[in-house]
């Protein structure tokens, strides 16, 4: 599939701001699923700093806009070949060794709730693919999809806890599960086309990977149940939500900020 991608993200200021500086990491990931065919990522007004690879294999780039700023808009499209590998992460380089995505962050605490929940899912698994899938579905299971009810910083623990969150709190929670029988699992941030009824996804979107022994990372996407396909495109990943996300930044001066973000995605071939 041949998806075209068009995210546009602007931040607003109610007074201008003296300077912004923005890290940007909005470059779909190369492995075997993925083909970048075209792709651009601009700052109205910016100037272009460093870019690097980090050790999870993210190309990371930075920017920079002198004041006095009233709006930074940032742009990211292009075409994306992309090819269903059941969620297998194959053929893509990166240094950092999965162990180290067994540490617990903030929104990945695991409480005695999400302890149970991972400890349920996996009796009787065959092997650790089969442990992934279950707390998967689980997670799918525990947290019903639904927009609004959670914000930004609301944890695993709280998202089951209600029992209702959206794709951020579904991968956060997933996480959690795995790390608490130890299967290394990380946050992943991208976009996708549409959900399985149809519907087109209009925002980014987040899902988790858990790394199974003999095969490597596997994306799991309990939101909608499935593993990532030919739907998806993959940017980055993290710890967790914070540390993946794909626009991090600071701007310098008193103005309060207003955050837009719109995306569309279109399929030109199938």
């Amino acid at each position: 599939m041949i998806l075209t991608v068009n995210h546009v993200t602007t931040y607003q200021y109610d007074v201008p701001m003296r300077s912004a500086v923005q890290t940007l990491r909005l470059f779909p990931s190369r492995f075997d699923g993925q083909r970048i065919i075209r792709w651009d990522v601009s700052v109205e007004g910016g100037i272009r700093g460093g870019s690097f690879k980090d050790g999870a294999g993210d190309r990371i780039e930075g920017w920079s806009v002198r004041g006095p700023v009233s709006k930074v808009t940032i742009t990211a499209s292009g075409q994306v070949e992309t090819i269903d590998l059941a969620g297998v992460l194959r053929g893509h380089r990166e240094q950092v060794p999965p162990l180290s995505y067994l540490c617990e962050t903030t929104a990945t605490w695991v409480d005695d709730a999400l302890e149970t929940l991972a400890n349920e899912a996996v009796l009787g698994a065959e092997d650790d693919l089969d442990r992934a899938h279950r707390l998967s579905r689980a997670v799918s299971a525990a947290i019903a999809y639904k927009p609004g009810v959670t914000q930004a910083h609301t944890t695993a623990a709280e998202a089951l806890s209600l029992g209702e969150g959206v794709c951020q709190d579904h991968a956060h929670a997933l996480i959690a599960a795995a790390r608490a029988v130890g299967l290394p699992a990380r946050y992943v941030s991208g976009y996708l086309f549409a959900r399985d009824d149809g519907e087109p996804h209009e925002a980014t979107h987040a899902w988790a990977e858990v790394h199974v022994p003999n095969i490597g990372w596997i994306g799991f996407d309990p939101a909608n149940a499935c593993c990532p396909d030919q739907r998806y495109i993959r940017l980055g990943s993290g710890a967790d939500a914070r540390d993946a996300a794909p626009i991090k930044g600071i701007a310098l001066g008193l103005g309060e900020e207003s955050l837009d973000v719109a995306v569309a995605l279109e399929a030109t071939q199938q």
